[in-house]
């Protein structure tokens, strides 16, 4: 629990190639781009694997360019008062383009067709004549008045629900976590499934957009697809592992699943009937990419510049406006008296807090108080040794 130097330019370092429009969002004169720093203030991330990494003590912020964390140790950046940040939403429209793209083509038989047609190379001026006769093998359906069920109904799932209206599919869907924000944006003509087997049931397409847990894991399996219409088209942009796939095998060799459309393909997928294995594609685009690193370099900024806490996956929400006066930014347990002992060690020496808030998350809690005194180095020492001294806090920041 260290007293880091509160004036110096901050430094941040980069573990894959970032957008050069997220990196330009750190002022020059405040902050600087140091990919062999071994201590920097904030790392920014994409898919490489920081479970094997040591941390310096200086690290106060991990920020990833996207929606997954998978690739960081997230429970030992709590314990070391590190705040992991991701984006939610950045990468929605990708997402949601590609969905809808491949609900239509998979609906279609497009892959199969387009790849039946490549075998024809050679065939010359029998070629239209070859087309015209082989067409009938690939006679799909149009989504039009069918029945789209979404499961998830975040950023991502709301943009695909609203979409798929317009394009004339009814559409139901299944979250029992909305958010607030996410029920203002869905359209009203989003029928809600007061239970997932009743989505299941009556879908003729299904897409998938929650986070991979304890109770998500293996969703998809011969149970619930007994629950389904026969030929029912599965839609997975979310995590592999919310399908088992021994099941998924067998329901697709029985038709009872149509057609499984996944952006995560392994050995097994490919040996599959019926699949149509996206290689990882969901946020793959130029706008993404650049929306992500954006939104991800804007969080570590307010966060090393203010303390401000916004979409952190490990640390809750928590911000109060920043005045430009000194503010006190404490990791801690979530214990009793724990903002009784920190305002106590800061009344110590004779300082008005002039605003503060504390937010919890499970076991820890974040606290800031805003200090309405000018102080010197040696208060600003002195105070931060004084609180690390409490039993329970993680870290200690003056701002």
């Amino acid at each position: 629990m260290s007293t880091p130097n509160i004036d110096k330019v901050k430094t941040i370092k980069t573990l894959n190639n970032i957008a050069e429009s997220g990196l330009n969002v750190f002022n020059k004169d405040l902050f600087t781009i140091n990919n062999d720093s071994e201590n920097p203030d904030a790392i920014m991330v994409r898919s490489f694997n920081m479970h094997t990494m040591e941390f310096g003590n200086n690290l106060k912020a991990i920020a990833r360019a996207g929606a997954g964390v998978n690739n960081i140790p997230v429970e030992k950046c709590t314990e070391e008062g590190i705040v992991v940040f991701n984006t939610p939403g950045a990468n929605a429209n990708a997402v949601k383009e590609l969905v809808l793209t491949l609900l239509m083509a998979s609906s279609r038989n497009l892959f199969d067709g387009v790849a039946w047609t490549k075998t024809l190379v050679g065939e010359g001026v029998d070629v239209p004549k070859l087309v015209e006769a082989g067409k009938k093998q690939f006679v799909g359906k149009e989504i039009k008045g069918k029945t789209l069920g979404v499961i998830g109904l975040g950023a991502i799932g709301a943009l695909v629900a609203n979409d798929a209206l317009d394009l004339d599919m009814d559409v139901i869907g299944f979250d029992p976590f909305i958010s607030v924000d996410t029920a203002w944006n869905l359209s009203r003509n989003v029928q809600r499934a007061m239970t997932i087997e009743q989505l299941f049931a009556n879908s003729d397409y299904i897409t998938v957009h929650v986070p991979l847990t304890d109770d998500t894991k293996g969703m998809f399996n011969q149970e619930t697809f007994s629950i389904m219409k026969q030929g029912v088209h599965i839609l997975n942009f979310s995590r592999g592992e919310l399908v088992n796939e021994t099941d998924m095998e067998a329901a697709l060799e029985s038709g009872k699943v149509g057609k499984y459309i996944t952006d995560f393909p392994n050995e097994n997928i490919l040996k599959m009937k019926n699949t149509v294995p996206i290689p990882h594609l969901g946020a793959s685009t130029q706008e993404s990419e650049e929306n992500c690193a954006i939104m991800a370099a804007w969080q570590v900024k307010e966060f090393l510049n203010t303390g401000n806490i916004k979409n952190s996956v490990n640390f809750p929400n928590a911000s109060i406006p920043y005045t430009g006066q000194r503010r006190v930014a404490v990791f801690h347990q979530n214990v009793p008296n724990m903002v009784g002992q920190i305002t106590s060690a800061i009344s110590s020496y004779n300082l008005n807090i002039a605003d503060m808030i504390n937010r919890s998350r499970g076991g820890y809690a974040y606290t800031m108080v805003d200090i309405d005194n000018q102080i010197n180095s040696d208060i600003i020492s002195g105070l931060v040794e004084k609180i690390n001294r409490i039993d329970g806090i993680v870290t200690t920041r003056i701002i």
